[in-house]
């Protein structure tokens, strides 16, 4: 994809026209289906906080914060403690991302919620917002770093930026300008704000960093947006303007596809969710592999190798040859293919750094090859020679959304209460479920950050 002008007629007064759409987004226009979306991604968002809540990435983060001190006005989800806003948006966006197991956009290439969430979550509860404006803002969000990643996709991703990182802090922002209710010239200074502050690179995929990128969108973008609300000002036209995001941090910069469909699609109805505590570009290969064996009744012992053919930007996002801890583990194609076949379970507690070494496991992860296919996203061919000479062949896309949205509904709640019940208990988990299925009439989100803490043992069952 050839790069564009930033002085082409698209690109004029894009980051304006992108804030008007975005800034008017209301409750009372989204669609039924819309709503029920971002629910299901809260809902996943609680469920694989609760569970990074222990991670000792997230450890290491609140005792940075405890003796750093703050003011109590936000909920650090399955803890309690009460930190300040942005010590709450850090804390909850890092354990958030900490399994590697929250949604996806590939219309961002990277993950969603983790940024945009906690920075917005932790406003409204110091706020008491109404629900309501918390899940229009969540979808103005949602929406806003979305277009970002349409524009600057894919050499921004390419070139080595993690977009969960980079994207996420604009969507962090403009969810919470949304929520301020900011007028359109604190949005524009909101977003060059969030855009000076965008960081992450792709080099740290496999290290506590990378979830620490998620925790830094969500505390800068809130920034970005209490900031621009005391009037701080910054370039107004941060996307588009010379020595700017666009020019500086891609290689294809397409205002059209930022500009596609504005105003008359959601970006939430592309979100994918995991249901394998790894990489999502592991997903479809693991599933292929579990089919096959599945079907066929495969061991170890049957398999003489495992090949791959991939979509091409696996190969610089989820291609550890031989990963030495848990969090390489899930960002390693040979590994996970090797899991899916010997073990069949890549859930959350299925990663230890102690499997990564298992002997029979990393048998098997040497006899699988990984190799780029022509296209750039989306497919996985799974291909099993077997040791009596047979080939069995698979093939998976699973870039594409769900449209049944109760059926992913039930698989999210099974989900969830998977990943809440070890940390709140069976009633707790159901509590907290119940307060996220009817969260469009709850007066605040208030209860909801209340049923994220665990009772006190004696009163969990």
């Amino acid at each position: 994809m050839a790069q564009q002008s930033v002085d082409s007629p698209q690109a004029r007064d894009l980051t304006r026209t992108l804030v008007r759409a975005v800034r008017d987004t209301r409750y009372e226009d989204l669609p039924p289906d819309v709503v029920f979306l971002a629910k299901h991604c809260l809902l996943d968002w609680m469920g694989v906080t609760l569970a990074g809540h222990n991670e000792p990435l997230t450890h290491m983060l609140r005792d940075e914060l405890a003796e750093q001190g703050g003011n109590p006005q936000a909920t650090l989800v399955g803890s309690g403690h009460r930190v300040n806003t942005q010590q709450a948006a850090l804390v909850n966006g890092a354990a958030s991302h900490a399994l590697d197991f929250d949604d996806v956009a590939w219309m961002m290439s990277g993950h969603p919620t983790v940024p945009v969430a906690p920075a917005l979550l932790a406003l409204a509860e110091w706020r008491g917002s109404p629900a309501r404006d918390v899940i229009a803002a969540f979808v103005a969000g949602f929406e806003m770093e979305c277009r970002v990643g349409a524009l600057v996709l894919p050499g921004h991703y390419r070139t080595g930026w993690h977009a969960t990182g980079t994207l996420g802090t604009f969507g962090a922002a403009a969810a919470c300008a949304h929520l301020l209710g900011l007028d359109e010239e604190q949005w524009l200074h909101a977003m060059g704000i969030a855009g000076a502050q965008a960081a992450g690179l792709k080099s740290m995929f496999g290290t506590m960093t990378k979830p620490f990128h998620a925790g830094k969108a969500a505390a800068n973008g809130l920034l970005a947006a209490t900031l621009a609300a005391r009037g701080f000002t910054s370039n107004p036209a941060v996307l588009e303007t010379p020595q700017g995001f666009g020019a500086t941090q891609t290689g294809t910069f397409n205002p059209a596809a930022a500009l596609d469909g504005l105003g008359e699609s959601f970006a939430i109805r592309t979100v994918l969710f995991k249901y394998h505590a790894a990489c999502y570009g592991t997903h479809e290969l693991i599933e292929g592999v579990l089919r096959l064996r599945d079907a066929h009744g495969l061991q170890p012992a049957d398999v003489e190798r495992i090949s791959l053919t991939v979509p091409a930007h696996n190969m610089t996002m989820c291609n550890i040859q031989e990963p030495a801890t848990a969090l390489e583990g899930k960002f390693s194609m040979r590994f996970t293919a090797a899991m899916a076949l010997v073990d069949g379970d890549l859930g959350e507690a299925a990663f230890t750094d102690e499997v990564v070494h298992r002997p029979d496991l990393v048998a098997v992860r040497d006899r699988v090859h990984v190799e780029p296919g022509e296209d750039a996203v989306g497919g996985t061919r799974v291909e099993i020679a077997l040791a009596n000479g047979a080939q069995l062949t698979e093939w998976v896309n699973l870039a594409i959304p769900e449209t049944d949205l109760d059926r992913q509904w039930e698989r999210l709640v099974a989900k969830f209460r998977s990943l809440a019940t070890p940390v709140l208990g069976a009633r707790g988990a159901d509590d907290l479920l119940s307060v996220v299925s009817s969260l469009e009439s709850q007066p605040s989100v208030g209860e909801l950050l209340g049923r994220s803490v665990p009772a006190p043992v004696g009163a969990r069952t």
